[in-house]
Order: C-alpha cells, then sequence, then structure tokens
C-alpha cells in the first residue's frame, strides 16, 4: 500500500524529480578552490570570483572581482563599481555610489561643465532598493534630478527631484535634510539604472563665496548624515571619499518559483531544508532562496541549511521555563519533563508521579484549555473591534473629518459625499489588482463601481503615509470640496477613516490633453493632430478656469502645477483643470515662503524658484508653456537634447521669436489652416505670459478675454466648425481607457492623476 503512494508523490509536477536534482545540485556547487574572502570582505556564493566559483545565471549578476595585488578591493564585474558587502539573507548587496559634484569656477565666473552620471546594470538582474535608499541633493539653490534609464512607469521613464535651498546660512542644522542645505526624496521600486543631472537655471555666483560647490547623489538613507559643512567645503567628498553607500536587491534569473522548479537543471534552492520565494519586484524578476523555519546558513550550497540549536543558551535566550528540559528537534526544539516527572517544561514545572497524576492532568489540562480557548476568543474580538474603531476614528479626525463634517453643515447642497472604508473595498473587489488603471512611484489608482447608485469612479490611493502626504492630501480634498465650476474637475468623495486618504472621482474616458496633443504610450504623435480651432476652445477653457481660481474663488486659489496632462477632457472635449496636490491659498502675508519645490520640470514659473514665492502670475507662466504646446505640438521638456536651451520648450521658443524665425517652431497643421497673423498673436500672447518677471505677466482674466477674441477670429476658418462627434471621429474615435492613461505624478510632491478624466458630483447624501 506504501509504494504506490511513495511513488507517486515523486512524480507531483512542479518539483524536480530527487535524482534530477541531486545531479544538477552537484553540477552547480563550486569548487573549493573558489575565492571566498577579497581583503575584509566575505564573499558567499551564488557570488565568485572567476569561472565555476559564481552561480550560472545567463548574466553577470553573480559575476566578482578581486585585485589582491593592487588595492585588495572587490568590485562588480566589468564596472568600476566597488562592492561594500552582500547579505544571501537578505538578498541585497551594497556598493559605493559616486558623489556627483558640481562646482563654481572662480576664474571663469560660472559653474563647471556637469558630467554625465549615470550607473546602467542592465546586464544583471540587481534592483535599487526603494525603501532603503533616497535621491539626495546638497547645497544652496541647488536643483537636481535623476532620470530612470529603463521604463517602470509606463508610458514615460521615471524622473524626480528636489531643490535645496538656503535662505540663510544660520538656518542650516546638522542632521536636517528637509530643504534648507539638504533635500531628500524617495525613489519607485524596480529601477536598475539611473542618471543624474542638474538644473542649470540658477545664477550661482552670489552664493559662491560660502557654497562653493552642490552634490546630488543617490544613496542609502541610514549612511548619510547632513552636516552644515557639506554645504560651506569640501568635506562631504573628503570625509568620505567622493563616494557613499547604495543598496541593491538581486534575485535569480527572469523565472518565477514555479517555473524555476520544473528545471531542475537550472534551480538553484538546492539545500534539502529550503524553499523558494519570489522577487518582490513581481512576475519575470526571478526569485531568491530561503532556510526553512529553523535552519540557517546558505541555501545555495548542498547542506547549506543547518539546523539550528535553540536550546544553546550561549546563542539564545533558554526557550524552556525549566532548566535542563530542553531537547532540540531537527527544525525546533521541545520542552520534556525528566523520566517520572509531570508538568510543563514550557511556561510552568516538574514533579510528581506519572502514574498517579497523569489522568487529572489530562482532565484539568483539556477543562482549562477548552476554558481559557472561549475566553480569550470572545476577549480578542471584543477588543480588536474597539481597537479598529479607535484607530478609524484617529484617522478620521487626523484628515480634517470633524472640520469637514461642520463645513458640510454649514454650507447646504455641498455635492461631497464621505465614503466608508467597506464601501471602497466593495467598489474595487477588495482592491483587485485586475481593477487597477494606473500606478506610479507613489502610489496607485482603481476603478470601482459604487453600489448604492452605479456610478463609475476612480479611487486615488497612495502607497505612502509621510505627514506631508497627508496634509497634501487633506489640502486637495478641502479646496476641491470649495470649487464650483464647468471647467474644474469635481470632487466625488473622500474616504477619511484611513491611514492614508483616499479620494474619489468619477470616471471618464477621453484622457488629458497631453495625450491628445503628443499621442499615446510608444510616444508617437497621432496620425491627425486635433484641429487649431479646437485647440483654441480647450485653452480658453483651462484660461477661464485658472481665472475663476484666482479672482472668484473665496479665498483666491493657486493652483500650483498647471500642466497639459492636468487638464482632461470629457465626452465632448471640454476641458477640465484637475489635481490640486500642489496647490495653496493665495498668502495673505509677503514673507510667506515655499521651502519645497512643486510643480513639475519645464512648466516651472523661473520667478518662483528664484524668490520661492508662489504667486498667481506662477500659474501665468505655467499656462504660457501649455499655449506653447498648443501652437508648437512639441513637449515642454525633452531631456534628449544636449544643449541646455533646447531642453526647454520655452527657451526654444523665446529664441525662435528674438531670431525673426517662429514660423519654424510652429506645428505644421496649424499653418496649414490658419492664417500667419492669428498665430503670430497667440504667441505674442504666449510670449507675455512668459515674462521673467512676474508683474509684467497679464492676469488670468487679461489671457482668458484675449483667447476669447482670437479663438472666435480661429472659428472663421473650415476647421473650426465642428461638433463633439465629428472631433471623436478626426482623431480616431474617444480613445479607450487602459493602463497608460494613468500617470502617477513623478515630481516630488504627493500622488496625482495625469492621463485620465475624472469628473463628477455626487448629491448628498
Amino acid at each position: 500500500m506504501l509504494l504506490p503512494l511513495i511513488m507517486l508523490a515523486l512524480s507531483v509536477p512542479g518539483r524536480p524529480p530527487a535524482a534530477a536534482a541531486a545531479a544538477a545540485a552537484m553540477a552547480m556547487q563550486p569548487s573549493e578552490a573558489c575565492l571566498r574572502r577579497c581583503g575584509d570582505i566575505e564573499i558567499p556564493y551564488p557570488f565568485g570570483v572567476g569561472s565555476g566559483c559564481h552561480l550560472e545565471t545567463g548574466d553577470w549578476t553573480f559575476v566578482l572581482s578581486c585585485n589582491r595585488s593592487a588595492d585588495g578591493r572587490l568590485r562588480l564585474y566589468n564596472y568600476q563599481i566597488e562592492v561594500v558587502d552582500m547579505s544571501v539573507r537578505r538578498g541585497q548587496l551594497r556598493i559605493y555610489s559616486v558623489i556627483n559634484p558640481w562646482c563654481y569656477n572662480a576664474s571663469t565666473a560660472a559653474m563647471n561643465g556637469q558630467n554625465n552620471w549615470w550607473y546602467d546594470m542592465s546586464i544583471t538582474n540587481f534592483r535599487i532598493n526603494d525603501a532603503l535608499n533616497r535621491f539626495t541633493v546638497v547645497g544652496c539653490n541647488s536643483l537636481a534630478y535623476i532620470l530612470s534609464l529603463n521604463d517602470t512607469a509606463g508610458a514615460e521613464r521615471y524622473m524626480t527631484g528636489c531643490m535645496a535651498m538656503c535662505p540663510g546660512v544660520g538656518r542650516l542644522e546638522n542632521g536636517s535634510c528637509a530643504g534648507v542645505g539638504c533635500c531628500q526624496t524617495a525613489i519607485p521600486g524596480g529601477l536598475n539604472g539611473y542618471q543624474v543631472s542638474f538644473e542649470e537655471k540658477f545664477n550661482t555666483s552670489g552664493i559662491a563665496g560660502f557654497s562653493p560647490c552642490s552634490y546630488a547623489l543617490l544613496v542609502e538613507a541610514s549612511a548619510f548624515d547632513f552636516r552644515t559643512a557639506y554645504v560651506t567645503s569640501d568635506e562631504l567628498m573628503t570625509a568620505n571619499g567622493g563616494q557613499l553607500p547604495l543598496v541593491l536587491d538581486w534575485a535569480i534569473g527572469n523565472k518565477t518559483c514555479a517555473e524555476a522548479q520544473r528545471d531542475a537543471s537550472a534551480y538553484a534552492c538546492v539545500s534539502a531544508n529550503s524553499e523558494c520565494v519570489d522577487s518582490k519586484y513581481g512576475r519575470g524578476r526571478g526569485y531568491l532562496c530561503n532556510c526553512s523555519a529553523g535552519y540557517d546558513g546558505n541555501p545555495y550550497l548542498l547542506d547549506g541549511c543547518q539546523d539550528v540549536n535553540e536550546c544553546d543558551d550561549t546563542r539564545f535566550r533558554y526557550p524552556c521555563s525549566v532548566p535542563g528540559t530542553c531537547v532540540n528537534t531537527a527544525g525546533g526544539f521541545i520542552c520534556a519533563c525528566p523520566d517520572k516527572t509531570t508538568g510543563n517544561a514550557y511556561n510552568g514545572t516538574c514533579g510528581g508521579n506519572k502514574s498517579q497524576l497523569g489522568w487529572k492532568i489530562a482532565i484539568g489540562v483539556s477543562t482549562g484549555v477548552v476554558v481559557l480557548m472561549v475566553t480569550a476568543s470572545c476577549v480578542y474580538m471584543i477588543h480588536e473591534r474597539r481597537r479598529l474603531a479607535k484607530i478609524r476614528r484617529e484617522h478620521f479626525r487626523q484628515h480634517g473629518g470633524l472640520a469637514l463634517f461642520e463645513e458640510m453643515k454649514s454650507r447646504q447642497g455641498l455635492s461631497f459625499a464621505v465614503f466608508t472604508q467597506e464601501e471602497l473595498e466593495q467598489a474595487t473587489n477588495r482592491f483587485d489588482e485586475r481593477n487597477v488603471i494606473g500606478k506610479g512611484g507613489n502610489g496607485t489608482v482603481y476603478r470601482g463601481t459604487i453600489a448604492k447608485d452605479n456610478a463609475v469612479v476612480a479611487i486615488k490611493r497612495c502607497r505612502l503615509a509621510s505627514e506631508r502626504q497627508k496634509k497634501e492630501f487633506g489640502k486637495e480634498m478641502l479646496i476641491l470640496s470649495q470649487i464650483n465650476h464647468r471647467n474644474i474637475v469635481k470632487l466625488y468623495g473622500c474616504c477619511l477613516e484611513v491611514e492614508v486618504p483616499m479620494l474619489v472621482y468619477k470616471y471618464i474616458p477621453n484622457g488629458t490633453l497631453y495625450r491628445l496633443i503628443h499621442g499615446g504610450g510608444g510616444g508617437a504623435a497621432p496620425a491627425r493632430r486635433i484641429p487649431f480651432a479646437a485647440r483654441m476652445r480647450i485653452a480658453h477653457q483651462t484660461a477661464e478656469a485658472l481665472a475663476y481660481l484666482h479672482s472668484w474663488a473665496s479665498p483666491p486659489i493657486i493652483h500650483g502645477d498647471v500642466k497639459t496632462s492636468n487638464i482632461l477632457l470629457d465626452e465632448d472635449y471640454t476641458a477640465k483643470v484637475s489635481d490640486f496636490g500642489a496647490s495653496t491659498l493665495a498668502p495673505t502675508d509677503a514673507a510667506q515662503f515655499v521651502t519645497f519645490v512643486q510643480g513639475t520640470c519645464g512648466y516651472l514659473d523661473p520667478e518662483y524658484m528664484r524668490t520661492c514665492r508662489l504667486t498667481d502670475k506662477s500659474d501665468v507662466y505655467s499656462f504660457g508653456v501649455v499655449l506653447l504646446e498648443l501652437l508648437t505640438c512639441r513637449k515642454a521638456l525633452s531631456l534628449e537634447e544636449e544643449l541646455e536651451e533646447e531642453k526647454y520648450l520655452s527657451s526654444q521658443f523665446l529664441l525662435a521669436v528674438g531670431e525673426n524665425r517662429l514660423g519654424d517652431i510652429l506645428d505644421a497643421q496649424a499653418k496649414d489652416e490658419q492664417g500667419m497673423e492669428l498665430l503670430e498673436q497667440v504667441a505674442e500672447l504666449a510670449k507675455q505670459c512668459l515674462e521673467i518677471s512676474g508683474e509684467k505677466r497679464p492676469t488670468m482674466r487679461e489671457v482668458a478675454e484675449e483667447l476669447d477674441r482670437l479663438r472666435k477670429l480661429s472659428m472663421h476658418h473650415p476647421w473650426g466648425q465642428h461638433n463633439s462627434e465629428e472631433l471623436a471621429a478626426l482623431l480616431g474615435g474617444s480613445p479607450s481607457m487602459d493602463s497608460d492613461q494613468i500617470e502617477l505624478s513623478t515630481s516630488t510632491r504627493n500622488i496625482s492623476f495625469s492621463d485620465t478624466a475624472y469628473i463628477g458630483i455626487r448629491s448628498p447624501r
């Protein structure tokens, strides 16, 4: 009876046959002659130096080099990257990351040229750990950004950055990296390469006397401790040898555990007491091996996982309450009373005679266990319900729920709903991955259906929960709940009883102005661009929305991040301004500063960057860049350009106007549809919006009135006469929603919407 069962167990698919697995494991083992230490660094398998000493996976992940005759340092193969240490248990490797300096040259009275600082690990299976590392900038008035070399966030490459300000040298503080002299920002998971660049728009001659250099680096957060001397001297470079640690995650190959176990010749978890774990970066990113519970060692070696002796009180706390009763077992231990005694050696005493007390103990223990389990279960359930209710009440209070209810009571007819966590879980099938319509470095957007009224919604759920993010969610919620304009996205509702508040919008499918101008996820432009008259209509609607925020909202509101990916289009291609995560109420005190850069590169007001004062004229400048995109169909920022003045659309435009070659930069279709006189008037309006001095820029009210006049002129052309159905047909039909239509913000602020439309209003509950 047992023999067929044994044969059946050995033939179960998903695990390699024992004989094949043993033969493959022997073939994969390193030679005893392999180098296992380089200098002070131990080299555990699967890493190794030289052929036959490392795990062969078809890439260069585990190949190291050690120059013992020279500096005795361990490096990644074919790289000048020095290894600090590595961990088999955690699946991590620490390397030295180069500190990138950018210094002022007194002889030329200008900043030295930048080096093209980058790391590319695409031939390995390393990923930069997003939890332990931070992108860090040190200096005065120093803006730097990091750009991914691989496609990790959907349609666009990931980019983020931050700016270190110096309002005064006396405000620098050791250990503080919150924007004054030093700033840090998080990166997304899954990066295997990156490039670092400084923004060159800022004049540093005024600060060169006390802060001659700026620095940017990706660094292990726990290994970096900011010192004020890093700003005023070269101590950051000299004290650390020009480099600091960076944490990398590694994995085996590109298969999941289930897939790898089918191939006995390549399966790396060869120890008898090991188990396979899929990479945390998702399917196709490889797997790791761990020793099973109760075992420790190297799971990549035959017999590498050895039993842990929990009874060894020199290594562990003695696990039994009665001394001398611990007995080690394979993968565990037991606490056994000595012969002819009874009791509980785990948490009691041993004594008495087994034959006399056995039946009494059995009855007593059984009764006690039953009573204890029932009582404990009841107490636990009551305690958990009270604890969860208290946590939800605290979250609700922290996120401004009480103030919101007071606002709803004081303003009758406020079209705003407060959802419970259960309602949103039901709407998204408990946030099922199949309902994800967009992901980014900071969070996820889900599509769902509210059961009460069958409304299709988009639910914005942030992955992190810092105090800054909580404040920005609350700010966006309060701002949106008070705005009522036909060209501004209306908030449907929110959920405040969770750790990170969730915002709910009505979902519609026509995407963003960015997508309409520049095309889909692959970056290709649409076959037929939107008619110029339709562009003027969208521009006028957007200007009306911003003019409303500046002039008629009470109190006035500054948007703070005007760009084409924040202008949404409904079913009739009507513009809807969205994303108020960077918005702020208009300052009442001229001394108010913004110490953390908000907005998006390519649209940022240079006066705001210089003075740290965010005004309504900052929105005017950003709108001017949007107007240029409609005129030229070019992107606001193009990092592929080599010359600095060619990276920014605003610089290209002002240079072309100054050289009297406006026609070279205009969109060919716009020139075919409209006369140059009208296009020159639109260009002149954009030029006024892009004035360096905010005082010289027009107000959004004046911009809206001028666009209304120009829009009416553009409609005299045959292209100006169309309806929404004709426009949809011209653009190839309404675009359907897919994962490329949502982009979570890769700037230094909170999660935001970019490539989808959210619009709607909910009746009062």
